[in-house]
This record gives C-alpha cells, structure tokens and sequence, in this order.
C-alpha cells in the first residue's frame, strides 16, 4: 500500500467525524426577478444582473422584475440569456 492509498484510508474514516464542516446554503437572500422561477439570484449562488433591454429581448415586456434598472437572474436563467445572445456580436 503506498502513501497516497494510506491517505485515502484514513481520510475516508476522519469524513465521518467531521460533520461540524459548514455546508454550503441552498437558501439565499434574493429571489430571481423571472416569473415562474423559483431559485434564488444571491452572487454566491451564481446569480446575475442583467439590463433590462438584455431581459425584453429574451423574455418579454412584463416577464419579469425589475429593480433599480436591473434584473437579478439566478444561473440557470442566465444561462437561457446567454446561448439566446451567443451568436449575437455585441462589440
């Protein structure tokens, strides 16, 4: 058995007593502004801010909300944004 095997051996029995570890939170702080979604457009959870001319042209006037200019999306959503605009050249 080599160094890295005993390594893995003994790790995988320390996992166990180390539940005091943080978990990360699914929970966040602000919801994404597209109606029908219900995750959470927090920055630490992959959340973006889009414009709100970027937010009509993928999902309508009147799909979403908007706050100070902005629209918070979560990262699924913004990930619907961004292959709609992928081919668009925007220099």
């Amino acid at each position: 058995m080599g160094f890295k095997a005993k390594a893995r051996k003994h790790r995988q029995q320390d996992s166990s007593s180390k539940d005091n570890r943080k978990k990360k939170s699914t929970q966040g702080e602000l919801a994404c502004a597209i109606n029908g979604c219900d995750k959470f457009a927090d920055k630490s959870l992959g959340g973006r801010s889009l414009s709100l001319d970027n937010a009509i042209d993928v999902w309508g006037q009147g799909n979403f909300t908007a706050l100070k200019g902005r629209v918070r999306v979560c990262k699924p959503c913004y990930r619907i944004w961004k292959k709609e605009n992928k081919n668009e050249d925007t220099y």
